[in-house]
């Protein structure tokens, strides 16, 4: 979450967290492989930054998928009312109706 704020160095980073700096490089490689990532290093100092268009492909197979769920949602939602119709009984007596009977 830091990293949507801006660059921010590995020590700004790893503050948080209660790992050695080397653990959280491994992790930051990981991220920079991925293409999520980019870091450049300015003497002792690396800075990182996101890299949003990594994620454009994500975003698309996310909508795709979303649309493909809608659309078997509302099949089953269709299949489910189909079922309970199916399963009302006939129409009911009115109880408005005159019983035949003794007077």
């Amino acid at each position: 979450m830091r990293l949507c704020a801006g660059e921010a160095s590995v020590g700004e980073l790893a503050d948080p967290f209660d790992m050695a700096l080397p653990s959280l490089m491994k992790h930051i490689h990981v991220l920079e492989t991925s293409g999520l990532v980019q870091s450049e290093k300015s003497g002792r100092v690396r800075t990182c930054r996101l890299s949003p268009d990594a994620l454009v492909g994500a975003e698309d197979w996310f909508q795709q998928q979303r649309a493909i769920w809608e659309a078997r949602l509302d099949r089953f939602e269709a299949y489910v009312m189909q079922l309970k119709k199916e399963r009302e009984p006939a129409a009911k007596p009115s109880r408005t109706s005159k019983r035949k009977g003794p007077k």
